[in-house]
């Protein structure tokens, strides 16, 4: 495996930066990521807080003066990570990466782009800063454990969901024959399955319901099923939590050539490039 070689401008300072912004397992680290998920959950907020006509009315200034401190903010970070790792390249182009950048860029394209009552698509930008909260993901462990449990069962589950799938289909037909006749809403096959759909998942909306006795029991023995289609998914990814918890707790660190994460506690070389931990 090829080793990433070390930039010649790497210095302490940027060593000392990266343990701080990427990896939580130090008092530095552990403050940043306390302090960034507090302003992760005030820009969020900041920009539910917006959406509300009154508030907007009324507080539409300090909204526009909080944007502007939460963009520098981030563009600071965004720009600090660049600067903490081997190869910017890397992190520009990773998720984390992406997701950061496009929570900073709807400002700054609101200055080239005024949003007025006719640019309804343009103020479609404005919605894209709900991705901030998109970042937290950085800060749970767990989040990690679940989506390793939810890959490794991905077979197990594309199976069930392509059985659910023609399961529907059947039940959305035969609902469509019982209750075609009986001016009950069901008024063709796709209409039949979008109701076994929204019937197996227990969600049950009302818009459409059976007339007849038939379609009644058929619909009775629909909602009992789809308690134990809840529970089918739910114990395939839980079996596959266990198996990997059963194993060692990797730590926070994160390599600065790769990237990735992931080691042992105990690791002092990256297992995916070889560089120094």
């Amino acid at each position: 495996m090829k080793r990433t070689e070390r930039p010649k401008n790497w210095t302490a300072w940027r060593e000392r930066l990266h343990v701080i912004i990427f990896e939580a397992d130090t008092l530095g680290g552990k403050t940043f990521d306390i302090l960034l998920l507090i302003a992760i959950f005030c820009s969020v907020l900041a920009v539910s807080l917006e959406s509300v006509q009154e508030y907007q009315k009324d507080y539409g200034t300090l909204f526009y003066i909080l944007e502007w401190v939460f963009t520098i903010f981030f563009s600071l970070e965004y720009i600090l990570r660049i600067m903490a790792v081997y190869q910017a390249r890397r992190y520009v182009f990773s998720f984390f990466g992406i997701i950061d950048l496009l929570s900073i860029l709807p400002t700054y394209l609101g200055l080239f782009f005024p949003i007025s009552g006719g640019l309804l698509t343009v103020r479609a930008l404005r919605l894209i800063r709900i991705f901030r909260i998109f970042k937290l993901g950085g800060f749970l462990n767990e989040g990690n454990l679940l989506l390793g449990a939810l890959y490794r069962s991905r077979a197990k589950i594309t199976v069930f969901l392509s059985f659910i799938s023609l399961l529907v289909v059947v039940l959305g037909s035969l609902m469509y024959l019982i209750e075609g006749q009986a001016d009950s809403g069901f008024t063709s096959i796709p209409r039949s399955i979008y109701w076994a759909i929204v019937t197996l998942t227990t969600v049950g909306y009302g818009d459409i319901a059976p007339a007849t006795p038939l379609g009644q029991f058929v619909a009775a023995l629909i909602m009992i099923l789809g308690y134990g289609v809840i529970a089918v998914p739910t114990g395939m990814v839980t079996a596959e939590i266990i198996q990997q918890e059963k194993g060692s707790t990797p730590s926070t660190q994160v390599c600065k050539a790769c990237l990735k994460e992931g080691h042992a506690q105990d690791a002092i070389y990256c297992k995916y490039c070889g560089e120094e931990l």
